[in-house]
């Protein structure tokens, strides 16, 4: 695997891979649990809003970043795959020496191989290198999110308990 700066032929890939990643969430997790009216209303149109958002997350004069995640053969045996194992996009707030990592995405096929922790330290890097001493990470309570959960322990963040609640009116 090899982490690399993005650039602008990544864009297509990056936004498939967010789809495909976080449809699991918004149809078989968020949709059924607050029903047809909210989903509508708060994520309707969830894939359409990654196409216009993704573009948007590689920004370095505004302190937005983003790295790619390539994938490769990595013990010669010929079944690590090629391509695109995943993506991450953080920014820095200079002033107040803070970082925020706002997407992680890997695919299916490569979870479990360490690629988000090696994506969410050179992330890390980056932003210590820009003079940010405090990283923000956020993600759901709910079982999708799991995973993620589990990631950001174990690099070291800290938990912040909170609730969100939506209601149909």
């Amino acid at each position: 695997m090899r982490i690399r700066a993005f650039t602008p032929r990544d864009l297509a890939s990056l936004t498939d891979l967010t789809i495909e990643t976080f449809r699991p969430f918004y149809e078989d997790s968020f949709r059924p649990l607050v029903g047809e009216t909210v989903f509508a209303n708060q994520h309707g149109d969830w894939r359409d809003d990654y196409r216009r958002e993704v573009p948007r997350l590689h920004a370095p004069e505004r302190h937005r970043y983003v790295a790619v995640a390539e994938a490769g053969d990595d013990n010669g045996d010929g079944d690590d795959g090629d391509g695109l194992a995943g993506y991450v996009a953080w920014s820095v707030a200079p002033d107040r020496r803070n970082g925020s990592i706002s997407h992680l995405a890997v695919s299916a096929q490569h979870r479990r191989h360490h690629v988000g922790t090696a994506l969410c330290e050179h992330a890390f890097a980056h932003m210590r290198s820009l003079g940010a001493e405090v990283v923000e990470i956020g993600t759901g309570g709910d079982p999708f999110h799991a995973p993620a959960r589990a990631l950001y322990e174990r690099l070291g963040c800290t938990a912040l308990p909170t609730a969100v609640y939506y209601r149909q009116l």
